[in-house]
């Protein structure tokens, strides 16, 4: 059987940290970055070059933070990818183990945040499902008080982010898993829906079940499109994906009136 030819180009530290540079990456910069590693093409040193990669285009004064959510920490009864028996939902209620920011991992989101939530100095906030992780000088104050009630809402790392003036990266990742559009959604109408996870109490371990607005990536990809047409995004090539970079809270501010005219409430 023939071997299929390796797909490049080949990409190095230097190469992408120049290329993220020629996009508009800029020293002490905060950046949230959505990536997609298998986009670039042929990384040598894999995902820790792209960490490198983002850090040096950073600089010692930036800091990169990266989603790391873990949604396996949910109730049983909503799985669908794949779903469990439902004679099986009271024994995972019971045993899954509580969301530790040291030792949780990130489920879908790809193999660079998992890389970023291991590197030394990283802060990871502390939802058991929607963290999300840090490295540089400002990680500490942007990952704190992420509330249990509040996934991607006003008491989220987004919220802190956007304070800061925060640009996105999107490496190959499309305006699908954009989550700051979801900053955009806390400020509108929605009906409230449960959500439950394993957490750690001072009690020890709990299962434990909060509400809070109803969120949905549904048409994302069209406000993107939209929201790329009408603001300020810088589009270009980092490897062979295609990579957009933009500021934050012009995307939220720009997300809510989208949303607002072209979607009703998520849940509804």
């Amino acid at each position: 059987m023939s071997t299929p030819p390796v797909t490049g180009p080949l990409c190095t530290r230097a190469t992408l940290a120049e290329e993220l540079r020629a996009l508009g990456v800029r020293q002490g910069d905060t950046l949230l970055a959505h990536t997609s590693l298998s986009s670039l093409g042929w990384v040598c040193g894999g995902a820790e070059t792209v960490v490198l990669a983002l850090l040096d285009a950073l600089g010692d004064e930036g800091t990169l933070v990266v989603p790391t959510q873990s949604s396996d920490n949910s109730d049983p009864a909503e799985w669908q990818h794949p779903p469990v028996p439902e004679e099986w939902w009271p024994v995972i209620r019971k045993t899954m183990p509580a969301y530790d920011p040291r030792t949780a991992r990130t489920r879908g989101v790809g193999v660079v945040p998992e890389t970023v939530r291991t590197w030394p100095g990283a802060v990871r906030s502390a939802h058991p499902q929607t963290s999300f992780a840090a490295v540089g000088p400002r990680a500490r104050e942007l990952m704190a008080g992420h509330a249990l009630d509040c996934r991607l809402g006003e008491r989220s790392p987004l919220a802190r982010l956007e304070e800061a003036g925060a640009r996105v990266l999107l490496l190959g990742a499309g305006f699908d898993s954009c989550t700051a559009f979801h900053l955009a959604e806390y400020r509108l109408p929605a009906p409230l829906v449960e959500n439950s996870f394993a957490v750690l109490t001072e009690h020890g371990r709990r299962w434990t079940t909060v509400r809070e607005p109803a969120i949905s990536e549904d048409r994302f990809d069209e406000l993107g499109a939209a929201f790329e047409r009408d603001r300020p995004v810088t589009r270009g090539a980092v490897g062979a994906a295609t990579a957009r970079l933009f500021a934050l809270p012009d995307a939220v501010a720009y997300a809510g009136g989208w949303l607002a005219e072209h979607r009703p409430p998520a849940g509804a």
